[in-house]
């Protein structure tokens, strides 16, 4: 369900009992507002670019810390990098949504909170040091 206003995150006020006033900060093109994710539980992103560039921009420097020749740094640093692009070339929010392509905005914005608490357990628990102890030796071996 869409309903439109003259700017994408506008919001509407009530001014007189029956009425509502247009808050708009563009007057520019029509642009549609969604109302629901369809998703129980999750609201709509109020500004879901702002939210994922503040969240990429903290993933990214939580990688800092980790060192350059870490796989985890280097894979999730590329497709981080990547999105923060194209969040920042795409203000469409359905087009984005189709440019990242894994589900609406709001479920994005969710796996980035994820993958920033991931980065920050990784820092913590240092998966590129050398093992403390040797592994056992049929460890990858099934069944045992």
């Amino acid at each position: 369900m869409f309903i439109f206003s003259t700017h994408l995150y506008s919001r509407f006020t009530p001014s007189f009992p029956g009425r509502c006033r247009i808050n708009a900060v563009s007057h520019h093109n029509m642009a549609a507002i969604k109302k629901t994710t369809g998703l129980v539980g999750l609201a709509v992103a109020e500004n879901p670019h702002e939210r994922l560039k503040i969240l990429y921009k903290k993933i990214l420097n939580v990688l800092e810390t980790i060192p350059k020749e870490a796989a985890y740094r280097k894979f999730t640093a590329q497709l981080i990098g990547e999105r923060l692009q194209t969040v920042d070339m795409e203000p469409d929010v359905e087009k984005l949504e189709k440019k990242i392509n894994c589900g609406q905005l709001e479920e994005v914005i969710q796996q980035a909170e994820s993958e920033l608490f991931l980065a920050r357990k990784m820092v913590e628990w240092k998966p590129w040091e050398p093992l403390i102890g040797t592994a056992p030796a049929n460890q990858w071996k099934w069944p045992v």
